[in-house]
């Protein structure tokens, strides 16, 4: 057994938090597909022409990396997906953030559609990327029991709140800026 291996409760945990958020990202975003192609189009980073196309397709390979996680067989296969999807969305937040072009929605599908583009969205995605990581792993070789999957239920409820009041922070953050400006 190596030493530096992640126990499998963590493992697991960030495995079913990711799982849950990339499965949720994807069906807002396929919820209302049209939102979503505005934003892809407001980031401009692609031609006109391929925007319908990935905004079409992003979200499928979001729910599939979500689902990959799932299980130990294509965990790996998610893992690859989550980095091209949560990589590919993070590098266009950057990308627009420097060059100031932070007025729009970021797309995410979460708090309602009121999250603009931020350096504080890029540090997400990277949390959320380094969680990708972990979840991935199969952990050691440790034998689970009955309160192990408690643990994974119970840790991966808590992030799933850390991630949501973090995007309600992000969504806040504008509105709470204005008001202590005065405007």
């Amino acid at each position: 057994m190596d030493a530096l291996a992640l126990d499998p409760v963590l493992a697991r945990t960030c495995g079913a938090a990711l799982a849950v958020i990339l499965v949720l990202g994807a069906w807002q975003k396929l919820r209302d597909l049209a939102v979503f192609e505005a934003s892809v189009e407001l980031y401009r980073l692609l031609p006109e022409r391929l925007v319908p196309l990935f905004a079409r397709l992003f979200p499928v390979v979001e729910a599939v990396a979500g689902m990959a996680l799932l299980f130990d067989t294509t965990r790996a296969a998610g893992l690859v997906l989550g980095l091209l999807v949560l990589g590919a969305a993070t590098a266009g937040v950057a990308i627009n953030v420097a060059r100031g072009h932070t007025e729009i929605d970021c797309g995410c599908g979460g708090a309602e559609g009121h999250t603009r583009l931020s350096w504080a969205l890029v540090v997400r995605n990277a949390v959320l990327l380094a969680l990708l990581v972990l979840g991935a792993q199969l952990g050691n070789e440790r034998g689970l029991v009955w309160i192990d999957y408690l643990s994974v239920a119970g840790g991966t409820l808590m992030l799933l709140t850390l991630y949501a009041a973090a995007n309600q922070l992000l969504a806040n953050h504008p509105h709470l800026a204005q008001m202590r400006s005065g405007s």
